[in-house]
């Protein structure tokens, strides 16, 4: 058995080698694509570029770029040298970028766009080790330090240099570092997870056991590369002769999916949330009859899921009713997907479970779970024979878990990382005899499923000692169709608030239906007749909660969390943190 990625990677090509491994769009917005042999002849131009500017086994080389082939082609080639790959997401600051550049000792970046390469530029000084940035794209050439893709790779054919992957070989082991992810930072300060050779390829080899990933399949790329999520999904394709499509600007993934038509592709609950507020809105718009229809035929799609997620066949009349369902209504919410998706895999924060209902119930299947950086990725998830909503599936093969005293979930196997680099302290509070505490609260359930609760870090406890599960807040109030997004608060205070992001549309059409007036958004989420109405509609939803776990005031506000802002991180997790730091005066308001 291979425990290596590169020598997996020849295998491969070898086997391979001019089947579609790639596809892109190209400078005329136009689908291209690379084959394995393709591949292969650019990793190992790649590789004697790398030699001939000095990089040698043990370096650290940053990719600091949207999604695109280069991306992929770039990781491949510095982990065959024997390089450690750095990502950065492609939003990073110069700030968060300088940290990990002076951390890690790099000399060498490879980044994306304009916007990217003067990110990097403007880190360059006395107190930084960078010296070269290798730019995928960008036009700004008239500096020293920036080198051209093409130029790049034309070093090896001008210094007579011809490596390839193959003759480094004997020189590959398992417990080679394979690269080092930095966590987001939702808190604190950022983190390099050390994932190694070993923990990619059991990775690959748990994953066998669990899903159905075929040479025949098409995934779309669309979520960063630089997270584990996907690099780790990016790179188990390559272990499965699948085809990877790169979409470099993920807003545009509910347009690009008709297009590609993918068959299997990973995604987060954000995605679903959006998608489904999305189908929502434009059912909305249709007559009273098409709304009957489109209900009726869900309806018809959640019964099946009683048999379905249990593997059992439907009885006959239901058979039936979900056939005409699936004609009148679900295979056209299947199509906003392509209409070939299989499976999704999904992971990263918590669902709404009736969101998560919804999708299967169309069609889709969702396989949810649970995962971190530190577990190279997914430690639980559904399996496609049987699965349980509102749990994060049974445990991978492999890999272990246990609840502590303390109700935090631990997890030990080959695909736990090796530590946090350069920072020994912080690696015994979570490494212990194998066991990595992950910092998240949750249970098995009697059917071995594994339930994660809520980040034990982020417990609230208000000012008269109760404890508060913002997750489980977060997730219930989220079930009104006007939030956008939500983020509670509460941590020492005397009762919990929070933080609203509305659907503009929405707000407006409650507006108009209770004869509001209004001359702009800022006055709309002011407007007292509004924050009374949704008042009582979160009343509800939070009926069955106790007294003190309900959220007593919020507010409104006009402009949402975004990446730019840095209020939420590049897999689009709210910075919890950032948020109450910058809006503390309107929070101190709602306690005042």
């Amino acid at each position: 058995m291979n425990s290596h990625i590169i020598p997996l990677f020849l295998q491969n090509v070898g086997k391979y080698s001019q089947k579609e491994v790639f596809r892109f769009k190209n400078q005329q917005n136009i689908y291209q694509s690379i084959s394995w042999k393709d591949l292969k002849s650019r990793v190992d131009n790649i590789l004697s570029s790398l030699h001939v500017l000095g990089f040698e086994k043990g370096d650290m080389a940053g990719i600091f770029s949207q999604n695109k082939p280069q991306w992929l082609m770039a990781d491949l080639a510095i982990m065959a040298i024997g390089g450690v790959v750095v990502p950065f997401y492609a939003t990073s600051s110069a700030d968060q970028l300088l940290y990990i550049v002076k951390e890690t000792n790099m000399k060498l970046i490879f980044a994306g766009n304009d916007e990217q390469v003067h990110t990097a530029l403007g880190i360059m000084g006395d107190d930084c080790p960078l010296e070269k940035i290798v730019s995928f794209e960008s036009t700004l050439m008239d500096d020293t330090r920036v080198m051209g893709f093409d130029t790049f790779l034309k070093l090896s054919v001008d210094a007579g240099v011809s490596l390839k992957v193959e003759d480094r070989v004997n020189e590959y082991h398992s417990d080679d570092l394979a690269t080092v992810i930095y966590t987001s930072g939702t808190t604190g300060e950022p983190k390099g997870v050390m994932l190694s050779q070993d923990n990619f390829i059991h990775c690959f080899d748990i994953h066998d056991e669990r899903l159905a990933v075929q040479t025949s399949d098409i995934s779309l790329c669309f979520l960063p590369l630089s997270h584990v999520f996907e690099r780790m999904w990016s790179h188990y394709l390559l272990h499965c002769g699948a085809v990877n499509v790169f979409l470099e600007n993920p807003k545009e993934v509910i347009e690009t999916l008709p297009q590609v038509k993918p068959t299997v592709m990973c995604a987060v609950p954000r995605f679903f949330d959006k998608t489904y507020a999305g189908i929502r809105t434009e059912m909305n718009k249709w007559s009273p009859i098409k709304q009957i229809v489109f209900r009726w035929s869900i309806k018809q799609g959640m019964q099946a899921l009683q048999y379905r997620s249990k593997k059992l066949s439907l009885p006959t009349g239901l058979a039936l009713k979900t056939a005409l369902a699936d004609k009148l209504v679900l295979k056209k919410l299947r199509s906003i997907f392509g209409g070939n998706i299989r499976f999704m895999p999904c992971a990263g924060a918590a669902i709404n479970t009736e969101i998560l209902k919804f999708f299967h119930a169309m069609g889709l299947f969702v396989n949810f779970g649970y995962g971190l950086t530190e577990t190279t990725a997914t430690v639980s998830c559904f399996t496609d024979h049987e699965y349980t909503f509102g749990t994060c599936g049974t445990i991978m093969p492999g890999v272990e878990v246990k609840i502590s005293e303390q109700k935090e979930i631990m997890v030990k196997g080959r695909t736990v990382f090796k530590g946090y680099y350069k920072k020994e302290e912080e690696t015994a509070k979570v490494l212990s005899e194998g066991w990595f505490a992950t910092g998240d609260e949750g249970y098995m359930d009697e059917n071995n499923h594994l339930i994660m609760v809520d980040r034990i870090k982020d417990l609230m406890k208000t000012s008269v000692g109760k404890y508060i599960s913002p997750q489980k807040l977060e997730l219930i109030l989220s079930q009104d169709e006007v939030v956008e997004q939500l983020i509670v608060v509460g941590d020492n205070r005397k009762y919990v608030s929070a933080l609203i992001v509305p659907v503009m549309e929405k707000l407006k059409g409650l507006a108009i239906e209770h004869n509001i007036f209004f001359n702009s958004d800022h006055e709309l989420v002011g407007s007292e007749q509004i924050m009374k109405i949704i008042a009582n509609r979160f009343d509800e939803l939070q009926k069955n909660l106790t007294a003190y776990e309900k959220v007593v005031k919020f507010t409104l506000l006009p402009e949402p969390f975004t990446i730019e802002a840095g209020t939420m991180t590049s897999t689009l997790k709210l910075r919890r943190s950032s948020i109450e730091r910058m809006y503390k005066p309107i929070v101190d308001m709602m306690y005042s």
